[in-house]
């Protein structure tokens, strides 16, 4: 047991995972996280704190990131559909201010890996969504910088499925997040 596929992104860091399904008449199994196998693939990492998140049908939350206490996460979908993006904020990357997209649904069972220095945020596309996450440092609440949707050139039209931008709800701080052209500058970039 204890198999997992890891698909490479398109940004360097960002990864997919796919974890064995074993499944018969009675369910399913699958082990969500297993140290050996995934510091095998790369993603050598000691996660200190999960999170959980439910949101309903058309809720953006982020994109959120880390100034001074960046933390990498595993992310994944328990139950609905999501499509989850990373945002590049690491300077003199190659791929700085890009970002790379995925959908992850408690059907699919894929699992997203986003390193220190990405914002990220998900957009629900099911009428409830259950959203996971593992982070490799504690939450700091006066830590966190966010950028608009918007700021990356992150169209909303490129979601693989249809729907209206009416029916899209965030947070007020995230329809606020500063959109001054030096927040990228504030990232900790250890």
């Amino acid at each position: 047991m204890g198999k997992i596929t890891v698909e490479t992104c398109d940004i360097e860091g960002l990864k997919v995972i796919t974890p064995a399904v074993y499944g018969d008449n009675r369910g399913y199994f699958m082990e969500t996280y297993n140290y050996n196998d995934f510091k095998a693939a790369g993603i050598d990492q000691v996660f200190v704190q999960d999170n959980q998140s439910s949101s309903t049908k058309g809720v953006l939350r982020g994109l959120h990131f880390q100034i001074n206490f960046p933390q990498d996460k595993l992310v994944r979908v328990v139950k609905g559909e999501v499509f989850d993006v990373a945002v590049d904020l690491r300077p003199g990357s190659s791929t700085y201010g890009k970002w790379y997209g995925v959908l992850l649904s408690a059907e699919n069972k894929k699992q997203f890996f986003i390193p220190k220095n990405f914002a990220h945020g998900f957009y629900v596309l099911s009428d409830e969504a259950e959203f996971c996450y593992k982070c490799t440092d504690f939450y700091h609440p006066n830590d966190e910088g966010g950028l608009l949707w918007g700021r990356c050139q992150l169209t909303l039209n490129r979601i693989p499925r249809q729907f209206s931008r009416a029916g899209i709800e965030s947070s007020s701080r995230d329809c606020t997040h500063d959109e001054d052209e030096h927040l990228f500058a504030r990232v900790s970039h250890d």
